[in-house]
């Protein structure tokens, strides 16, 4: 039989239809990505002009398309999803598009939004050069996804816990990109202007089993295509649990979850954009600039009087 290829590290369609089943049940395990819709919508509020014609890619539930068009900012946004009953059930103009081949003609879009979906890409940088490409010269892209730092307790614990009770480790928790890496990969995909930076957030659980119910109703559970089948071994989880409840508890006898969110930012390349000056082309100094003497290397620069 051949290998699997190394570069589908995920599950798409078992996503797909988890996030249908997270959104279409309605029962409450959207709290964060109303929260992260939310920040990033304050950052395009913070971009001081106007889009004609965006998209939310991965729209999921619709929160992240709901904060975009409130910030005024916004003429058109479609509403785009690999899953088509999501992307039809916002009352936005959509379309059913994966993440990873995207339909959009070159040169078509003034923004591309994108809240807590890309981090279920096999080919990151493949979407991405996509996106640049779709959207016209000094078009935004603005998302936010999963970092490294996610759910780290949870994933630390896990392996512990199984490699004690049955010698052996298998993936559990997703992988996710870094902070370094998410910044190389706008700069690989050919984005001006690029910006990364993380956001953390803390969200306390009773339990570790209420974490995991909770991952679940989110649609987050583990889809990595080299995942162990059937469920995880009773033996395992009151391992986690013991150990989880040691390590991670807060006052109250609550567990804490962390959760890494970063914010990439970056534009398709156009003339009239800032360009940095080449080497020796600077016509004004640092030191003029911050009031203070220039000295050379390894000396102490003190204020002027």
């Amino acid at each position: 039989m051949p290998s699997p290829d190394p570069m589908l590290v995920f599950d798409r369609a078992l996503v797909r239809r988890r996030r249908e089943r997270a959104v279409l049940s309605g029962d409450g395990g959207d709290f964060l990505f109303a929260e992260v819709a939310n920040r990033l919508a304050d950052r395009l509020i913070d971009v001081r002009r106007s889009f004609p014609l965006g998209v939310d890619l991965g729209s999921r539930g619709g929160h992240m398309a709901r904060a975009a068009l409130a910030t005024g900012r916004v003429g058109t946004l479609y509403a785009a999803d690999a899953s088509p009953a999501l992307a039809a059930r916002l009352g936005l103009p959509a379309v059913a598009a994966d993440e990873e081949a995207l339909p959009f003609a070159s040169a078509s879009l003034d923004l591309v939004v994108s809240s807590l979906a890309l981090h279920w890409v096999n080919d990151l940088p493949g979407t991405l050069i996509q996106v640049r490409q779709a959207l016209k010269p000094d078009g935004l892209f603005l998302a936010a996804i999963f970092g490294g730092e996610t759910l780290w307790e949870l994933r630390e614990i896990l392996m512990e816990a199984e490699l004690a009770v049955t010698g052996g480790v298998s993936p559990r928790v997703s992988p996710m990109a870094d902070l370094r890496d998410a910044a190389g990969l706008l700069q690989r995909a050919g984005f001006a202007l690029p910006v990364a930076d993380r956001d953390p957030i803390s969200v306390s659980y009773e339990d570790v089993a209420a974490l995991m119910r909770d991952l679940g109703r989110m649609g987050e559970s583990n889809a990595v295509r080299l995942r162990a089948p059937g469920p995880m071994r009773r033996a395992v989880l009151g391992e986690a649990a013991r150990l989880y409840q040691q390590r991670h508890a807060l006052a109250g006898d609550r567990v804490r979850a962390s959760f890494e969110i970063l914010y990439l930012s970056g534009w398709s390349p156009a003339a009239t954009q800032q360009q940095p000056l080449r080497p020796g082309q600077a016509t004004g100094r640092l030191a003029d600039a911050l009031g203070v003497d220039e000295h050379g290397a390894g000396d102490v620069a003190v204020p002027r009087s």
